[in-house]
C-alpha cells in the first residue's frame, strides 16, 4: 500500500535568483558587488533560457511537480514600469510545466526584491505593502491553471536576513568579510534570530495578497516557513517554546487562514537553557555544517500541522553534500519520517526536494544540494543517481520505500 495519498506531489524546487542568471535589477545582485568575500551569481545556471530542459529532466524521470519562482525585479524593473515580455516569459514557464505533466508550484517572492524597492526603504518603508500588492496584482493574470501558489518563501529567514543585511553592511564598511546566511560552521558569530517586528510586517504582506490570489485564480494559497525542528534538552521545554515562537510560530499562526502551509526543514537542532546549541563538529555534518538529521522533516511536519491545523506541502528538504549516495540515504530517511507523520494523521500533500540543480547558494557555489549537477562554463546538466532514484519513488507514490 502506498505511504502517501492519491494526487501526492513529487517534485523539486528552485528559486529564480539562484538559477536564472543575470538578475541585474535585484537587491541581492547589488549586494554581491559590494560585500567582500561574496561570490557572484552571474549567469547562475542559465535556467532563464534552459527552463524547458530543466523541467523535462523532472518529467522524464517520473516526477509530477516543479516549484519555481517569479522574479519581481524582472517584472517591475522600475517603480510602476511593468515588463510585459517578462510576464509572458513566466507564462511560458507555466505552460511548459503543464504541457510536460508537471503541476507548477509558483512562488511569488523568494528572498530577492527589486533594487529600487530596497533603496526606497525595503519592507520597512510605509509604501512596502502597497508595492507588494501591486506587484502581485500584476502577476495574477499569468497564473491561470496554477493550483499551488506560495506568496513568500521563508518569511522567518527573510526577517533574519533583513536584520543580518544591516550588520553585513556595517561589517563591509569596517572591512570585514561577508557572513553566509546558510553555512553554520567555523569561527563566526551566530546568525541573529528573526526580528519579530519585521516578521509582523511580512505577515501583513502575506495577508494583503492571499485573498487576492485565491479569489482571482482559484489556486490554493499559502506561504512556506523554515522549520528548525527544535528538540528540548531535559527541563528546557519553556525555552524551546520561546524560540519556536520567534523562529516559526509567529509565521505559522499567521497561516491559519491559508489553504496549506509550505514546510521547509533540513536538520534538527537542540535547545538548552541558554538557547540554540551550535552544531558540534562531526564527520557526518553536511557541507553547510548542519547535522545529518533526515528525521527533521517529520518533526517539522508534525509541529506545523499542530500549530496551523492545515494541510502541509513539503516545499523544500534536502542535503548539502558532494556524495550523492548520502543524498539518497538522507532523502530515504526523510521520506520515511514524513510517511510516519502522514500515517499518524498529518495531512501531507507533497514532497518537493531542494534542489533540482546545484545552484547559487546566496553568496557561494560550494554547498551542492542538487539532484542534477551543472557545469558552470557550459551549463551542461548531468543528472545524479539521486534524480532517478527519487523519480522511482515518485512512480510508486512511495510504496517502494518499504521494499
Amino acid at each position: 500500500m502506498s505511504t502517501f495519498p492519491t494526487g501526492f506531489l513529487w517534485g523539486a524546487s528552485t528559486a529564480p535568483h539562484q538559477i536564472e542568471g543575470g538578475n541585474l535589477n535585484s537587491d541581492f545582485w547589488a549586494n554581491e558587488a559590494r560585500m567582500p568575500g561574496m561570490e557572484r551569481s552571474g549567469d547562475a545556471c542559465d535556467s532563464y533560457h534552459r527552463y524547458r530542459e530543466d523541467m523535462r529532466l523532472l518529467a522524464d524521470h517520473g516526477y509530477n511537480a516543479y516549484r519555481f519562482g517569479i522574479e519581481w525585479a524582472r517584472i517591475e524593473p522600475e517603480p510602476g514600469m511593468v515588463s510585459r515580455a517578462e510576464l509572458a516569459h513566466y507564462r511560458r514557464m507555466i505552460d511548459t510545466a503543464l504541457e510536460l505533466g508537471l503541476a507548477p508550484v509558483v512562488t511569488l517572492h523568494h528572498f530577492t526584491n527589486p533594487r529600487w524597492f530596497a533603496e526606497a526603504g525595503g519592507w520597512l518603508a510605509p509604501e512596502a505593502i502597497d508595492r507588494f500588492r501591486s506587484y502581485v496584482d500584476t502577476v495574477v493574470p499569468v497564473l491561470d491553471g496554477v493550483e499551488w501558489v506560495v506568496t513568500m518563501n521563508e518569511p522567518n529567514m527573510l526577517a533574519m536576513m533583513t536584520g543580518l543585511a544591516v550588520k553585513m553592511q556595517q561589517a563591509a564598511e569596517a572591512g570585514a568579510e561577508w557572513q553566509s546566511p546558510t553555512v553554520d560552521e567555523g569561527p563566526r558569530p551566530p546568525l541573529p534570530a528573526p526580528d519579530v517586528e519585521i516578521g509582523r510586517r511580512f505577515v501583513e504582506a502575506h495577508h494583503a495578497v492571499r485573498d487576492l490570489v485565491r479569489e482571482r485564480t482559484g489556486a490554493k494559497v499559502g506561504w512556506s516557513v523554515a522549520n528548525r525542528a527544535f528538540e528540548a534538552r531535559p527541563g528546557c521545554e519553556e525555552k524551546k517554546r520561546e524560540l519556536e515562537y520567534i523562529w516559526e510560530d509567529l509565521y505559522l499562526e499567521a497561516a491559519r487562514g491559508d489553504d496549506f502551509v509550505g514546510v521547509q526543514s533540513y536538520s534538527a537542532q537542540w535547545v538548552n537553557e541558554d538557547g540554540i546549541e551550535p552544531y558540534p563538529p562531526h564527520p557526518d555534518n553536511t557541507l553547510v555544517g548542519t547535522a545529518f538529521r533526515p528525521d527533521a522533516i517529520g518533526i517539522a511536519a508534525r509541529h506545523t500541522a499542530e500549530v496551523t491545523g492545515l494541510p502541509v506541502l513539503v516545499t523544500e528538504n534536502g542535503i548539502a553534500t558532494a556524495d550523492d549516495a548520502r543524498r539518497i540515504a538522507y532523502t530515504e530517511g526523510a521520506l520515511k519520517a514524513l510517511g510516519e507523520a502522514a500515517a499518524d494523521g498529518v495531512d501531507v500533500r507533497g514532497y518537493l526536494h531542494w534542489s533540482l540543480l546545484d545552484n547559487y547558494e546566496w553568496g557561494h557555489w560550494g554547498p551542492t544540494f542538487g539532484l542534477v549537477a551543472v557545469d558552470r562554463e557550459t551549463f551542461v546538466r548531468t543528472p545524479k543517481p539521486s534524480l532517478a532514484w527519487l523519480g522511482g519513488i515518485a512512480k510508486t507514490n512511495g510504496a517502494s520505500l518499504t521494499d
